[in-house]
């Protein structure tokens, strides 16, 4: 088994984890992460699944926090524009089910809804059942934020791009006020 350190931008093999450098200092491994609920079957069923196999993860995955990746936001600045994306994996981008609304002081209301985290998937003539629920779950969601400032709402100001792999990109223009 091998697995890709960010920090590093190395492999290592899961045989060479937790042994000593040429230093004498001990060099870090996979961590691994396990999000059980609490000891009952689906806590069991990972067990099991662990003396099989484990998932092992580093750098930014080990040191991630637990929760609902629907909504994070990254907001950018330049002189005459903000630029804003927001993480949507599993939401529809259908236009009957999906909106975002500007306002010119700068909030934005998204609202859709998600189509993932049911609890069983059927595909390829199978059904499977979730081990892990760590996507939102299905159904209508709200999400909303402030911009830094006013902003110009008008035909030409707004520029959207709801990639096809869940990231909204967004560029809407600053309100310039004459002195």
């Amino acid at each position: 088994m091998s697995c890709n350190s960010p920090s590093s931008g190395h492999t290592s093999n899961a045989s060479d984890n937790n042994k000593e450098n040429e230093n004498g200092e001990k060099k870090e491994g996979p961590s691994m992460i396990l999000f059980p609920s609490g000891p009952n079957a689906e806590f069991h069923n990972l067990t099991d699944q662990m003396k099989i196999g484990a998932v092992a993860l580093t750098g930014s995955a080990a040191m991630g926090t637990i929760g609902h990746t629907v909504g994070l936001i990254d907001i950018a600045e330049s002189d005459d524009s903000y630029f804003f994306r927001v993480s949507l994996p599993g939401v529809s981008r259908d236009e009957k089910d999906f909106s975002c609304n500007i306002e010119p002081d700068g909030t934005v209301l998204i609202k859709g809804i998600t189509t993932t985290g049911e609890e069983t998937i059927c595909r390829h003539n199978q059904v499977f059942k979730m081990i892990t629920h760590n996507s939102c779950p299905p159904g209508p969601f709200t999400t909303s934020f402030q911009l830094p400032g006013a902003v110009r709402v008008g035909n030409g100001d707004i520029f959207i791009n709801f990639r096809s792999d869940g990231v909204l990109e967004i560029l809407v223009k600053k309100v310039h006020y004459e002195d």
